[in-house]
């Protein structure tokens, strides 16, 4: 894992998202900013580690990054304007949150809606190469899971707590028995034939 080179002449900040192919929720997004001789041997991609070890980087990302913000954007506005706008909105959201001002921006991915005027550059499985991108996919990750272990509490047919909105089985199957719940997306697709219910 490295810290990016732009490091050197501006203040970087990471994003990445979590939450985007999922059936219900918000679509949840971090940007992270660490200091030029941040070092770290585990950090990495979320997706490749454990909910203890996603829930142990976490604290040490929020004690030791200059700056750092989670921010998301709602089921309704997924609908609306589209889950890739949606990531981008609550890219900017966390950007805007921040309490330095980016001069440059690495996202993970291989597109990007320009943050005011600041440069960007996007990175192809940037969480599993930079350390501020693995730090904005842990910190979205971590903060997308509770709340949907919270919602989960008042839905509990849907399986939220295991599957935090993903189209698993269960959530399918709940909700052919169950309907819709107001934490749907009802633009998304289910793609079993058997399963379509949108």
């Amino acid at each position: 894992m490295l810290l990016s080179s732009h490091q050197d002449m501006f203040v970087e900040a990471g994003c990445d998202e979590a939450g985007r192919g999922c059936l219900a929720g918000p679509v949840f997004a971090a940007a992270v900013i660490f200091c030029r001789t941040f070092k770290h041997e585990v950090l990495t991609d979320s997706k490749q580690l454990s909910a203890a070890q996603r829930s142990e980087l976490r604290q040490l990302i929020e004690a030791e990054a200059l700056a750092f913000a989670v921010a998301s954007a709602t089921p309704q506005e997924i609908d609306r304007i589209n889950i890739h706008n949606a990531s981008y909105l609550a890219m900017h959201r966390a950007l805007d949150m921040l309490a330095l001002k980016a001069e440059y921006i690495i996202v993970d991915g291989n597109r990007f809606i320009p943050y005011q005027q600041t440069p960007h550059c996007c990175i192809i499985k940037g969480d599993g190469k930079y350390l501020s991108i693995a730090a904005a996919s842990i910190l979205a990750k971590t903060y997308r899971d509770e709340y949907m272990e919270q919602i989960a509490e008042e839905f509990p047919a849907y399986g939220w707590g295991q599957n935090k909105g993903y189209p698993t089985t269960q959530h399918r199957t709940a909700i052919i028995a169950h309907g819709f719940t107001p934490h749907h997306r009802r633009s998304f697709r289910v793609t079993d034939p058997q399963l379509s219910l949108f």
